[in-house]
């Protein structure tokens, strides 16, 4: 038996490599070995059409080239590979991975766009209309492909059953530059002779309520439609088409409105029985309309759909101030609710949802305009109807139920968990129950917010994907999640709408909801999401294609800001957030910061000019690379200059200040560098160790004490429970991260800002500084081909665990103290390498290869 086994190949950033964009899916594979030390020599990768490589002498193992002819439109094909060791090992073949092409070609679409007539939608976030059409199927078949999307949020059943588990499907692309489609094997639905297929259309993001300030509505069209083809293949190799055309019609249904803000209500009388079955009385139903659409829009996803992703029990019911009855689901969430209830026709029951309470009732204000409202209205059953919206999603860890028939049995609700369904790869735990109950916040709020988009919070009338917040987070977030197909679609967002106002929005996808910001307003460390993101993500997954595509949006961005710094390099001028929620700023004026925006987007165009210039000498742009280093060179030499004094002391004396300057390479001189680094250090003690940095400074600040050769302090940061600091929300009992350090008063009421959401990730961004550094786990060459573990340990605790899947396999770095003796576990993936900064020799790595090691030293005065 051999000791060296090959994982089916994976393709792209793909989990379901169905109906993929891509004609030539990089391959990527990982080995299992029982052999100390192993790496791989040589590959050769076999296709089903009988293509194949041959031995290619080569390390690669990630995002390796497609090797045979490009896929067509539907077209599936079977890949396995075998690998070679440096040792003379060889594997066996792996098991085939199987992947698919979508349509490929706008010329593949035969499909319309179904529209129902206007007098059945209402006005925006009204009813959701149903969409029907009966086909017939002439023959057995082998095969048959749903292509489907919509203007607005679809649901789709064939015979009545629903196709596929997607959640607010097709999800929110720029739908002026795209919109996704999703492809489904449905063959298994498909009968002899009569067929139906029927679909629920809602508003959504189309033509919904979106946006803080009372928000816009029809913001992309005032018509709804389904866009659908189904393709269907016969044993003789023949196909029939079945496309949303003028055979569909229309009714309206049993949701009277669907709200992504508001919530949904639902009428049960009003579900017309059979509707999606052949056979059905369609008489009353009228033609849809049949509307044109651009089928150049239409891109096939490049990560997975947001789906229900798992179910949670109250934990305890509550009674309110005034009787009402709450139940408490013990965790802040994205999603709805599922109930089973039993009762006279006609009764409606309504469900409230709240993060917080507010003298034990529900704590809406920080909803602001969101009505967060279910309703379900009984159709009557002898038996308990089940129901769950469809259409929309809260924000919640409490709900108020009202109007239920009878005694409520908890058993009969549960709270249903919805986000982008992406896979857990990296995993954090420490001694310290604190520490570990942040982090589950930080993976909360990632869960809450990755909902199709990178969005800040998940509850009130916003729900936005602002670009600072994943431009901070993005480390944290590519460790926690396989992310990278999901953000990658986003910064095609980012850079279509880019190009659309002139600069990167605040927001992605961007609509102009007005405010004190010009949609061509550059906004540092905003807009810089273009930069760093793209960057991050190579870093974490080694994927230069991404780079590659995304280079002209960060050197549009950069070539922007240069322009408006003009020849002083210095960013100075203009509106800027700055560093956004600092603990100084009023809670009424959160840009209030105590640190100078233009000393922040001075040191952000640095940073951003600096990873362009990186950026362009990878890809082979060497004029490129000498150009955008000599404008790092200039920006950096000008911040100095302006913001730092002649023995070091950065301009406003604010923590975040010296977090930029230290943390992005901004003074000259290691004696001004370390006076810098000295007032960081003393500021922090000076504030008690109490947290004093906003959205920017709060990822540098834990890395700049650390580089100041203040880990002690930076435990002490991160450590603190006082307001403000990370742990404060713990103490209060918070289950995610809020978004400014008090949204909830030490008396337990809620901050009277605007700005008071409960679920914001931006603020956990220090997760990243915890794995890297607390736990010591971290990329040394990008997608972990080369890892870095560097623990520090500190804080008086006694151990700690990260463990990460690399695209290599696993990585995990896992220390123990007892006393002074220190005791590290590393476990190196195949085909890797590891250098090992044990504490107490942190500048003489150990080299370690593939496998386990434990290493041992001690570490006096650690203990």
């Amino acid at each position: 038996m051999t000791t060296v086994r090959v994982e089916p190949p994976t393709f792209e950033h793909h989990r379901d490599p169905l109906g993929i964009g891509e004609s030539a899916p990089r391959l990527s594979w990982t080995v299992t070995s029982g052999i100390a030390g192993w790496h791989q020599r040589a590959y050769e990768i076999q296709l089903s059409d009988g293509g194949s490589t041959g031995r290619v002498e080569s390390a690669d193992s990630v995002l390796v080239p497609w090797p045979g002819m490009a896929l067509g439109s539907r077209e599936r094909r079977g890949v396995r590979v075998r690998v070679f060791g440096r040792d003379g090992s060889a594997s066996g073949w792996s098991p085939w991975s199987w992947v698919e092409a979508g349509l490929l070609d706008p010329a593949d679409w035969r499909a319309g766009a179904a529209a129902p007539l206007p007098d059945l939608l209402g006005p925006p976030d009204g009813p959701a209309v149903l969409l029907r059409r009966e086909f017939a199927l002439r023959a057995p078949i082998v095969s048959a492909r749903l292509y489907v999307t919509a203007h607005g949020l679809y649901d789709v059943e064939i015979n009545g059953v629903p196709v596929g588990d997607d959640v607010l499907a097709p999800g929110w692309t720029s739908y002026g530059h795209r919109l996704r489609y999703r492809t489904h094997d449905v063959t298994g639905l498909l009968r002899g002779g009569g067929n139906a297929v029927g679909a629920m259309l809602a508003d959504g993001w189309y033509r919904g309520r979106i946006g803080y300030g009372g928000g816009r509505t029809a913001v992309y069209g005032d018509r709804t439609a389904l866009i659908a083809q189904l393709e269907v293949t016969y044993g003789d190799g023949t196909t029939d088409l079945v496309t949303t055309d003028e055979d569909w019609r229309c009714a309206s249904g049993p949701v009277t409105a669907a709200s992504l803000y508001d919530g949904e209500k639902y009428d049960a009388r009003l579900l017309p029985p059979g509707w999606s079955e052949p056979g059905f009385d369609a008489a009353g139903w009228r033609p849809a309309a049949l509307l044109d659409h651009d089928p150049a829009r239409l891109v096939a996803p490049t990560g997975p759909p947001v789906r229900r992703v798992e179910t949670l029990p109250p934990v305890a019911v509550l009674t309110g101030p005034d009787g009402e009855t709450i139940l408490d689901f013990g965790q802040n969430i994205s999603g709805r609710l599922r109930i089973r209830v039993r009762g006279p026709a006609g009764r409606t029951v309504t469900m409230r949802h709240a993060e917080v309470l507010d003298g034990g009732a529900l704590g809406v204000r920080p909803l602001r305009t969101a009505d967060a409202l279910d309703a379900y209205t009984l159709r009557g059953d002898a038996e308990p109807e089940e129901w769950e919206p469809r259409f929309t999603v809260h924000g919640f860890r409490y709900a108020q139920v009202d109007g239920w028939p009878g005694d409520l049995d908890p058993a009969d609700v549960r709270a249903v968990v919805c986000h982008t369904d992406m896979r857990r790869i990296g995993d954090f735990s420490c001694s310290d129950p604190l520490l570990d109950r942040l982090h589950e916040n930080v993976v909360w709020s990632m869960r809450g917010n990755f909902v199709d988009i990178p969005t800040d919070c998940p509850q009130r009338d916003e729900r936005l994907g602002w670009t600072g917040d994943i431009q901070v987070f993005g480390p944290a977030a590519a460790f926690l999640y396989d992310c990278a197909g999901m953000l990658r679609s986003w910064l095609e967002d980012l850079s279509a709408d880019q190009r659309r106002s002139g600069t990167v929005p605040l927001f992605v996808p961007w609509i102009d909801l007005g405010g004190p910001f010009a949609p061509t307003d550059p906004i540092a460390a905003w807009g810089d999401a273009a930069v760093v993101l793209p960057w991050t993500l190579y870093q974490r997954t080694g994927d230069v294609d991404l780079l590659r595509r995304q280079y002209p949006s960060m050197t549009a961005w950069v070539d922007q800001v240069t322009e408006r710094a003009g020849g002083s390099g210095l960013w100075d001028t203009g509106p800027q957030l700055g560093d956004w929620l600092d603990p100084s700023a009023p809670p009424d004026r959160p840009a209030e910061a105590a640190t100078d925006p233009g000393l922040v987007a001075t040191a952000c165009f640095a940073r951003s000019a600096r990873l362009v210039a990186d950026t362009a000498e990878l890809l082979g742009h060497g004029e490129d690379a000498r150009r955008y280093g000599e404008l790092a060179e200039r920006v950096r030499t000008a911040f100095d200059a302006a913001y730092v004094s002649p023995e070091g002391k950065v301009s406003g004396d604010s923590q975040t200040a010296y977090a930029l300057a230290l943390r992005f390479g901004l003074i000259d001189g290691a004696e001004r560098r370390a006076h810098a680094a000295a007032r960081l250090v003393e500021l922090v003690r000076a504030s008690g160790h109490r947290i004093g940095t906003g959205f920017v400074g709060t990822p540098l600040i834990c890395d700049a004490l650390t580089e100041a050769g203040a880990v002690d302090d930076a435990y002490r940061l991160l450590l603190q429970t006082e307001c403000p600091s990370w742990l404060y929300a713990v103490t209060m009992g918070a289950t995610t991260v809020w978004e400014r350090w008090d949204s909830l008063l030490p008396d337990g009421t809620i901050n009277p800002g605007e700005m008071t959401s409960f679920n914001h990730y931006a603020l956990g961004a220090v997760a990243d500084w915890m794995h890297r550094t607390l736990a010591g786990l971290a990329p040394a060459a990008p997608g972990y081909r080369r890892i870095l573990v560097r623990p520090r340990p500190g804080g008086g605790l006694t151990h700690a665990r990260a463990a990460h899947t690399t695209p290599y396999g696993v990585a995990e770095v896992k220390w123990e103290r007892t006393g002074e003796r220190l005791t590290l576990h590393v476990l190196v993936p195949p085909n890797t390498t590891a250098a090992v900064h044990l504490p107490t020799a942190p500048d003489r790595p150990i080299e370690a290869g593939p496998g386990r090691h434990v290493f041992h030293c001690d570490t006096p005065g650690q203990a």
